[in-house]
């Protein structure tokens, strides 16, 4: 026991004399360059270290900070109010209003089946078309914008987690189809598509603000971050448009198309001392709030974009040239019996025999060959800058998109022939919205003045460019009475206690490179009161099939009750005494019209 310690003291004893130095792996020398290479290594490690801290944190802080921002802080639009439209009482035409909208994270969207298909008939999905916009891919989707505040309501009381709402703003249009085609529509950004609300646009829009916020991760606004940039609204627009004559004269034309089983028409009422459009009617039309299943001819806003032959409403001007040219008189008398005027051949007609007539029987009576011999007495020229003078072939200087300029060719290529046809309306064409411009040189003293759709300031002065003497614009205005009277081609155009003066107007549609044989428009252009003109009114009707086409007959009514209606809501006083008058009278046949 004794001797077997000692062996192992003395073998303990031993392995601690063992010299380190004598172990070939432990007495070999480290190279001094290895350990100078891992304290390089080191140090370059600290250097970059060192270097990436001062590029993040001096040459590349904006956009480390932006990064960072982009993480937790979000930018918010403010968004303007759209300016309002409004008629020329102020009564509100277009305006917006916030509705809201509601939109989604898909990737956070976490909610049980049932809640899922609630939220799908809500939304009016199938919840496989509720599946497929929450693509768990996409960052942000609109679910529904410009909802209903129900339907809103009713999502948000589901409680659904990565669903939200915002507000936004959504146009709306009181006066629904009857002004359509003045205000137009936008699009769901509010940006203008027609009308006076694409006429406007910049106007309109204003400027949207921005507010810089930071958001958790449910979307919730935390709190706020530099400076909030407020929106600037948009500008009211103050239209010409007076609501009450709109309404009333989109519900002649509308009630006038039904009647005729009529194709469309148009109304256009002017003030005949500012210029301004007090209504322009369409039929048919659309609710810009709802615009569903819209068609082309709905859209069509006919008084400014469809041009045509005026027909008889140009007599009143060809007659005027000849009267300020000094080639005829009121009373001369001219010789309208068949083939009395023959050129190459050819020879106007009459819709029935006349014989001789005074000038001013020329306009009651509507006379074709009676016009193309005045025509005759003049220049090509004198005409052509007389109907340039009058607005023809020219695009009106309105703001308003979609007026056209018609057609006028250029007097040198003009053969006899094509002369005698323009006086009385025929191989050149204009908008509706033209030929009632045209018309104010005999309301207002023979010079014709800008028209607008934006409401005049009362005291600026409204001047215009003389066509006519004042001797010769009165002279025109009774020969209008007339043919709007007893004896003339309109008499349905007579309104009860106020003086009129108007031509109506009958033309073959053109189909291709010729007219359709049963197809025609008719019209009626006229002034009110004549004693004392105050409007200038406008009615088409475009193919007229109940059994009447002439514009007497079909356009006549129309003006009659616009112009009514018109006068007394202007408060224009009654020029005439209400006498009764024989029904059979007031239904005359305008026998005398002309194509």
């Amino acid at each position: 026991m004794i001797g077997g310690k000692r062996s192992r003291n003395a073998t303990r004893n031993a392995a601690r004399s063992v010299s380190y130095s004598s172990s070939p792996l432990l007495a070999s020398k480290t190279p001094p360059w290895r350990s100078r290479f891992l304290v390089a290594l080191v140090g370059l490690a600290f250097a970059g270290l060192l270097g990436r801290a001062a590029y993040i944190q001096l040459i590349g802080e904006d956009f480390f900070q932006r990064q960072g921002e982009a993480r937790y802080a979000h930018k918010m639009e403010l968004p303007a109010s759209r300016g309002k439209i409004s008629d020329r009482s102020g009564q509100v035409l277009a305006a917006s209003v916030a509705v809201p909208s509601i939109w989604a994270f898909p990737k956070e969207v976490d909610a049980d089946p049932d809640k899922r298909r609630q939220l799908a008939k809500l939304l009016d999905m199938s919840p496989a078309e509720l599946d497929k916009r929450l693509d768990p891919s996409s960052r942000f989707v609109f679910l529904r914008r410009q909802a209903d505040d129900q339907t809103a309501a009713k999502i948000k009381a589901l409680g659904l987690k990565g669903v939200f709402q915002d507000r936004e703003y959504k146009r709306q249009y009181p006066e629904g189809e009857s002004a359509a085609h003045i205000v137009g529509f936008t699009n769901i950004e509010e940006q203008g598509q027609e009308g006076i609300e694409l006429a406007f646009q910049k106007d309109l829009q204003g400027r949207d603000g921005s507010r810089s916020v930071v958001r958790d991760r449910l979307g919730r606004v935390v709190e706020d971050m530099g400076e909030r940039v407020p929106a600037a609204n948009g500008k009211d627009i103050e239209l010409s448009i007076d609501a009450k004559v709109q309404f009333f004269a989109y519900q002649r034309v509308r009630d006038a198309v039904a009647e005729n089983n009529a194709k469309a028409g148009s109304v256009v009422v002017l003030d005949a001392h500012t210029g301004e459009v007090l209504a322009l009617a369409n039929y048919p039309s659309y609710d810009p709030g709802h615009r569903q299943n819209l068609s082309g001819e709905q859209l069509r806003n006919r008084a400014l974009t469809d041009v045509f032959e005026p027909g008889s409403t140009m007599k009143p001007f060809t007659t005027a040239l000849a009267l300020e040219t000094g080639r005829v008189r009121p009373d001369t008398l001219l010789s309208t019996g068949p083939r009395s005027v023959v050129i190459s051949g050819w020879s106007p007609t009459d819709a029935h025999a006349h014989g001789d007539l005074t000038v001013q029987q020329v306009i009651q009576k509507s006379s074709n060959i009676g016009a193309a011999r005045m025509a005759l007495m003049m220049q090509p020229r004198e005409m052509h800058e007389m109907f340039t003078a009058i607005g023809l072939g020219q695009r009106p200087q309105i703001d308003f998109p979609g007026a056209v300029t018609g057609k006028l060719r250029p007097w040198k290529s003009w053969r006899p022939i094509e002369q005698a046809t323009m006086s009385y309306g025929y191989g050149l064409s204009a908008s509706l919205l033209q030929l009632a411009r045209a018309y104010t040189v005999f309301a207002r003293d023979g010079d014709i003045i800008p028209i607008t759709m934006t409401r005049r300031p009362v005291d600026q002065p409204v001047t215009g460019i003389k066509v006519f003497s004042p001797k010769v614009a009165a002279d025109i205005r009774a020969m209008l009475q007339m043919a709007a009277g007893p004896g003339g081609t309109a008499p349905q155009a007579m309104v009860p206690g106020y003086s009129v003066g108007g031509k109506s107007g009958t033309a073959h549609k053109q189909e291709g490179k010729g007219y359709a044989s049963h197809k025609y428009r008719s019209w009626f252009v006229g002034i009110a009161p004549i004693s004392k003109p105050r409007i200038i009114v406008a009615v088409m009707v475009d193919e007229p099939k109940n059994g009447q086409y002439f514009g007497g007959a079909v356009a006549g009514p129309v003006f009659s009750q616009v112009v009514a209606q018109t006068l007394r809501l202007l408060g224009e006083p009654a020029d005439l005494e209400v006498k009764p008058q024989i029904v059979a009278q007031q239904k005359l046949q305008a026998v005398d019209e002309s194509f």
